[in-house]
């Protein structure tokens, strides 16, 4: 059996309750260029990276919106709302309880860097992790495999001994095609991902690191 030797944590979603605010961010943020996103479902971009949220949403902004300035407004309406997100059950937890016990960890979130900071500071947990991956820091995101690939490299591991936690099928899409054991964290009977192993509760990746203390 393969020894694993690091963990490498979806953040939205996985570690944090943060798909409410991601999606108030969207809407709101487009109204104020006057496109109006208030029918979107709940989950509909849920694991989707924000580039690919705007080239499906692209031809509805007829006024001349730049990309970049409607990133910016999204961001900077998330950071503003974000110290008062809520960790994910037992996030906290278990990114303490294998920190304590050797076990290198990352984020690899499909969301972009000032993103990515405001989770991890209203999570607590910058200091437990080895490093973090945006979305800003690779030329594409999930489903595409670079992401993991990029926490690979940087762990200086094999794939194999690393081990995924996602809570979307883009996710395990990603950790799956660059070789990473793939763990789906699906609470409350989720959606099935195509995933290695499947867990209801985030204390449950202890388990694969029990023999490795």
């Amino acid at each position: 059996m393969t020894a694993f030797r690091a963990v490498a944590w979806d953040l939205d979603g996985t570690l944090i309750d943060s798909e409410g605010l991601h999606l108030r961010a969207l809407i709101e943020s487009s109204a104020a260029f006057g496109v109006d996103l208030s029918g979107l479902p709940d989950e509909i971009y849920r694991g989707v990276n924000i580039l690919d949220v705007w080239d499906g949403l692209k031809p509805l902004f007829r006024n001349g919106t730049e990309r970049t300035a409607w990133l910016d407004a999204i961001e900077r309406h998330y950071a503003k709302r974000s110290a008062g997100l809520a960790a994910i059950p037992g996030a906290v937890e278990t990114v303490r309880n294998l920190a304590s016990r050797g076990v290198a960890q990352a984020c690899v979130s499909n969301s972009g860097r000032a993103i990515v900071d405001a989770n991890l500071e209203a999570l607590g947990i910058r200091d437990t992790l080895a490093f973090s991956i945006s979305l800003d820091d690779v030329s594409v995101g999930k489903p595409d495999p670079e992401p993991f690939r990029e926490a690979v490299r940087r762990f200086a591991l094999p794939a194999e001994m690393v081990v995924a936690v996602e809570d979307s099928a883009t996710g395990a899409r990603s950790a799956r095609e660059a070789g990473l054991y793939v763990v789906g964290y699906i609470p409350d009977g989720g959606a099935v991902l195509e995933c290695d192993r499947s867990i209801a509760a985030l204390s449950a990746i202890a388990s694969l690191f029990e023999t490795q203390a």
